[in-house]
Order: C-alpha cells, then sequence, then structure tokens
C-alpha cells in the first residue's frame, strides 16, 4: 500500500522505518500473527460501527477498542466538513475538553498533508521532524521516542477525516515495516468513513422526510380550508360574522405586514392569530406567542430578547428570547396594551431596525419576524390619555381585523356547543348529547363571556350531568345557580363594556322635557356614543319631541346592566316602562334572559 513517509535518521524515502514495541502477548510473534490480530480487530470494530447511536459515541468506542490492538499513547478522529474545518473531534488519552483544542494544535503541514494527498503519513520520531518543530507537546520518558501515523477518512473520492495515533517505543526496539499498523489503521479509518457517510445519508433522508411531512400537513390544511370549506384548527362555524373575520385574515395572511387582531374577550384572537400563520407564506416556520399581560415588565424582557448567561440574578445559562425563536416566522404578542411605557420603546426598536441585543449582551441579533398583536383595549383613547406609545401604535396597527363577538354570530352557538361538548367527552371518557330543550336554554343566553364563557357552561353542565343525555334543567342557570349572570347582574353601578351590535344605524328615543340627561354607562371600543337619529314624525307618541336622544348602544347597556329587567332599566334611563317597550319594538332588540 502507498503510503507518504518522512524520512528519519538518513532513511530514504519510500521506506517507512519499521515500528516495533513492547506489544502484549498476542503482538510479539510474527506478521501472520499480526495478520490475525488486525483480522480480530476489524471484526470486533466492524460490530460497533453497526449498532445505531451517536456518531461521536461510536467513534469514541472504536479508539477504545483500536487502544487494545496497537500500544497507542494518544488517539484522536477528527472528522471534517466541507471547507476542511473540523466539525468534531474524538480522542483518547486525552481529558475531554481538551479533545478539539489538541486536534487544532496539531500541525497544519501534518493535517494538511495527510487531507491533500489523501494517503497515510509516517513520523518514525516526533522530536526530530521539522513537522512537529512548534508542536507543545510532553517529553517521554527517558529512553523513548514516540513516532505518529496518521491516514485520512475518505467518503468515495473526498476525505471527511482524518485518524491518527501517536505511539512510543523504547530507543533500543529495532525498527520493523510498518506496512501492517498503516494497514490495520487504513482498514478502520475506511470503516469509520462508511459510518459517516451513512449516518449523513439517514440524517439527510430525515430532515428531508419531516419537511415534506410538515409541507403535506400544511397543504392538506389548507385545502381543507379553502376547498372544503373548513375553518382553520380550533375556530368553530359558519355565521356570516365569522366567515367576514376569515376571509379578512386569508387577505392579510398574503402579507408580511403587522396584524392586530381586536375584539372581546373570549372571541378566541389566539386562533386567529394562528389562522393568519397558517394562511401566510411562513406557515413551515415557528409560530411562537407570548401574553404580555401575564408577565411583568423585567420577565417580559427576558422572554422577548432573551439574556446571556450571569446578566442577572437566576440567569444560570444563555436563553434565546422568543423574537429570535420566531426568526422567519410569527410572533403573536396577547394583550399588547397591557404593556409599560418603557417596554414599548425597546418594542418599537425591534420593529422598526429588526435588530436586537439579548439581555447583558453585546451582539446584535437581526431577525425577520411576522408581528401579530392582539387587545380588547381601546388603544385609540390610551393613545390620546398617553398610555400608548402614537408611533408604536402605527407599527402594530397596519392592518386591523375586529372579531365578532359571540352575540353577532348567535347562529354558530349550536355547533360551538357540540364541539365542546365532543372535547369533554374525549378528555373523560363519557358520551353525552344534547336534547332539543338544551338547544332551546343556550339559545336565549346572551354569554357576555363570548365563547370561552360558553365554553365553561358546557363542560361545568356536562360535569353536574345525572345522564347522558343534556336537557334544559340540567343548566345552572335554570336553578339560579348561574354564577355568570349573577356577576353581571351585580354590575349595575358599573356596567360590563359590550361591542357595538352589527345593526349601525342608532335610532334616537326623546325624552321627556324635565327629565334630566342619563350618564351613559361606559361602553367599549366599538360602542363610542354616536349622534342618534331623531324619530320620523309620528313616530313618537307620547314620547314628544325633544334634543335629548338615547342611543341603542345607550339601551343595551342600561338593559344589560340591570339583567335585562325592563323596569329596572327604564328608572336608569329616566324613561317610563312604556318608553322602554316602544324602543325594544322599534330598535328590533330581542329581550335576553340570563
Amino acid at each position: 500500500m502507498p503510503f507518504a513517509t518522512v524520512p528519519q535518521d538518513g532513511a530514504r524515502a519510500g521506506s517507512a522505518p519499521a515500528l516495533t514495541a513492547a506489544r502484549g502477548p498476542h503482538m510479539r510473534s510474527g506478521s501472520h500473527t499480526r495478520a490475525d490480530i488486525a483480522l480480530r480487530g476489524i471484526y470486533e470494530i466492524s460490530k460497533v460501527l453497526a449498532v445505531p447511536g451517536r456518531l461521536d459515541a461510536m467513534v469514541g468506542n472504536v479508539l477504545r477498542l483500536l487502544s487494545s490492538f496497537l500500544d497507542m499513547h494518544h488517539g484522536i478522529v477528527a472528522l471534517l466538513d466541507e471547507q476542511g474545518d473540523p466539525r468534531s473531534a474524538v480522542g483518547i488519552g486525552w481529558q475531554e475538553e481538551r479533545i478539539e483544542t489538541w486536534f487544532r494544535c496539531l500541525p497544519e503541514r501534518v493535517v494538511g498533508q495527510i487531507v491533500a494527498t489523501q494517503m497515510p503519513l509516517v513520523i518514525a520520531n516526533i522530536a526530530t521532524s521539522p513537522l512537529f518543530a512548534d508542536w507543545p507537546r510532553s517529553e517521554p520518558e527517558a529512553g523513548a521516542r514516540v513516532s505518529f501515523l496518521g491516514v485520512p477518512i475518505k467518503d468515495r473520492d473526498r476525505v471527511v477525516g482524518t485518524l491518527t495515533i501517536e505511539q512510543v517505543w523504547r530507543e533500543e526496539t529495532p525498527y520493523h515495516a510498518a506496512d501492517e499498523d498503516v494497514r490495520f489503521l487504513t482498514m478502520v479509518a475506511n470503516l469509520i468513513g462508511q459510518t459517516v457517510r451513512l449516518v449523513d445519508l439517514i440524517g439527510r433522508d430525515r430532515e428531508r422526510l419531516m419537511d415534506r411531512q410538515r409541507q403535506l400537513e400544511k397543504e392538506l390544511s389548507r385545502q381543507a380550508g379553502e376547498e372544503g370549506g373548513r375553518n382553520p384548527r380550533g375556530i368553530v362555524g359558519n355565521s356570516g360574522a365569522l366567515r367576514h373575520a376569515l376571509g379578512q385574515i386569508k387577505i392579510v395572511a398574503r402579507s408580511h405586514s403587522a396584524v392586530l387582531l381586536r375584539g372581546e374577550s373570549g372571541t378566541g384572537k389566539e386562533l386567529f392569530a394562528r389562522a393568519t400563520h397558517d394562511f401566510s407564506p411562513r406557515a413551515k416556520k415557528p409560530f411562537i406567542k407570548l401574553n404580555c399581560a401575564a408577565l411583568p415588565e423585567s420577565v417580559l424582557e427576558s422572554e422577548l430578547f432573551g439574556h446571556e448567561k450571569g446578566a442577572f440574578t437566576g440567569a444560570v445559562s444563555q436563553r434565546k428570547g422568543r423574537f429570535e425563536l420566531a426568526d422567519g416566522g410569527t410572533l403573536f404578542l396577547d394583550e399588547i396594551g397591557d404593556t409599560s411605557l418603557a417596554f414599548q420603546v425597546k418594542l418599537l426598536r425591534v420593529l422598526q431596525e429588526g435588530e436586537f441585543e439579548r439581555i447583558g449582551g453585546m451582539n446584535t441579533i437581526k431577525v425577520d419576524v411576522r408581528l401579530v398583536c392582539a387587545t380588547n383595549r381601546n388603544l385609540e383613547e390610551m393613545v390620546a390619555r398617553g398610555e400608548f406609545r402614537a408611533d408604536l401604535y402605527y407599527r402594530i396597527n397596519v392592518v386591523s381585523v375586529r372579531l365578532p363577538a359571540l352575540r353577532d354570530r348567535r347562529e354558530d352557538i349550536p355547533e360551538l356547543a357540540r364541539e365542546f361538548l365532543r372535547r369533554f367527552d374525549e378528555e373523560h371518557h363519557t358520551h353525552h348529547e344534547f336534547g332539543p330543550s338544551a338547544y332551546h336554554v343556550l339559545d336565549s343566553c346572551y354569554f357576555p363571556g363570548n365563547v370561552r364563557e360558553l365554553e365553561n357552561c358546557i363542560r361545568r353542565t356536562a360535569t353536574l350531568s345525572r345522564g347522558d343525555r343534556i336537557l334544559d334543567n340540567d343548566f345552572a342557570c335554570r336553578h339560579d345557580e348561574c354564577l355568570s349572570a349573577t356577576l353581571w347582574k351585580s354590575a349595575v353601578s358599573q356596567p360590563f363594556p359590550i361591542v357595538q351590535p352589527r345593526q349601525r344605524e342608532p335610532i334616537g328615543i326623546p325624552l321627556p322635557a324635565d327629565a334630566p340627561p342619563p350618564a351613559p354607562p361606559p361602553l367599549h371600543e366599538d360602542s363610542a356614543d354616536r349622534p342618534a337619529l331623531p324619530l320620523a314624525a309620528g313616530d313618537g307618541g307620547d314620547f314628544g319631541q325633544d334634543n335629548v336622544k338615547v342611543s341603542r348602544a345607550e339601551l343595551v347597556a342600561a338593559l344589560e346592566a340591570t339583567g335585562w329587567v325592563q323596569a329596572k332599566a327604564a328608572r336608569m334611563l329616566h324613561l317610563t316602562p312604556r318608553q322602554i317597550g316602544y324602543a325594544l319594538r322599534k330598535y328590533g332588540i330581542e329581550v335576553k334572559r340570563l
């Protein structure tokens, strides 16, 4: 077998000096015995490489076996990347943390010669070799010399690594041909090269199959949503208001613009944020979410931007932030309106420049993130009061999508109720179904807490139900035990926020001339009180004509605050019960029962 050598002590090139050591009993006999030992070594090493496992663990086991067949002082297997730089190093005879460092200290000409010539290299005495002139090595014991053997690890015609060993010999040991040792190491290197190739092929195939699987899942989900009429994951219903919101999401998702989801609590903003990601070109990238209201400012900053080890007490290791984890994908920030002004400044820089530094770090990290925010607060009023930065408002409110409240999609209530009941049965291994009277109860409830309140109602009813069939008598509201109704009825002095109903044309209801103007209850951001339209001539009845008007929003708010008791609402608005009844008919408002 041809191999490159460095002549020592006047030896001619091409005739490598032999290496004979005080080997074990099995290596002291002739070449035939050494060949048998080498054959047994190849057999044992092939068994190690045939067992699936981590590549570095398999190579380490190979080196340990190799040391039992050769008198190795040190040994290193270094695997190279496509640029020729070491990607991993496994050694024996070194401390584990020094293996890669020691390999990098090997003379560049030594490793370079093995890689460039793709042939073994044998140096009988590194003390007299110019290649190892500056190598930091420990001096051998007196009367001994250190030799070096290195062979390339190949994948077909490409060198993917090197196998190098050192052997300590007594000076009085006579030289013999090193062919047997080099041949043995070359066969071991060939086995390692084949194993590296197989591991790389398996890794690439696994990544390709996983990418293909994710792509198929996305395509199936998108086809089911677009062609089959099915909604994105978790979104249930087919009402006009819901289809309109989903249509907006599908259009907005095509771009990379920031999206602001607005709506009352419990309308499913996180599900719509996920749908925005799934419909977008970033669907294959990460979707990362964070609730800004659930964390204090100091923790929120660490969660979003990450921190370096030792940046603060408890930072025992480096940690990536949500922005860094969402690079290339979508970041969903829920309750963005609850962040502080100081934090908003830091968030604004990331949105403007696309870069940030971890807490305690000095390196600037650039990211490409599509931002989706959500809030149930009136950001415009917060900007006017100085509680929310205007520049950040314009950054996150590029496209605004309003999510419908449950009262605006009442036709979805039966389907939602069945879905929540199915999930409950799946979790608890039970079986329930709704009777006709149960749907009547659900249709008569108002659900100010939206979908979240409906789910709570279904779970509570299914838990307390005595049979498999849920009827009207199983609901807590039929026994005056509905906690939700108690909550909203107790809010007379401070009514809960509501969203302006879909009927946007309020009709004015004149008040008696001697009645003081009522104080309108606080409304939700969507319910800003607009001038009410006066009644047409002849529609006033005994109301009379007056400049004071009561809008539909005020009437609904008063009814909600009083538990839909018309007499209480009339007193609250300084009207008569007859006027309340006329207003209900005029607006077409259906009386709700809590």
